[in-house]
């Protein structure tokens, strides 16, 4: 079993991993639908290369799934619950009331109980 301290370091990674405006865009992609490097290149003046660095360091971390679809390699959403935390985000930023349905997911190995007994303790 894990550290408190262990695992507050891998969700601090996690954060740390969405915490770029490319890798924001990415997720907020993801959560339509499955895409191919090459689509989601399309989103951004960049080359595939530069990409590919943001897309693997978001599959190391958990956030991101991947499959190959003959010369493609398709990647999906794994942290489905990431598209809600960015939208509660977002109604913060934007001066609106965010709501707490964001907080508590099936993406994680913590059942909700399991999660608020971690939260209250």
């Amino acid at each position: 079993m894990k550290t408190k301290e262990k695992l507050q370091e891998e969700k601090a990674a996690i954060l740390k991993g969405i915490a770029h405006p490319v890798r924001l865009r990415v997720v907020e992609a993801l959560a339509c639908r499955e895409m191919c490097v090459c689509e989601i290149a399309e989103l951004f003046n960049f080359d595939r290369t530069t990409i590919s660095k943001h897309l693997s360091l978001m599959k190391g971390l958990g956030i991101l799934d991947s499959r190959k679809d003959g010369l493609n390699v398709m990647y999906s959403l794994r942290m489905k619950c990431l598209a809600s935390l960015l939208s509660c985000v977002e109604k913060v930023v934007l001066g609106q009331e965010a709501d707490m349905s964001a907080l508590f997911c099936g993406c994680g190995s913590l059942s909700n109980n399991d999660r608020e007994e971690e939260l209250n303790a």
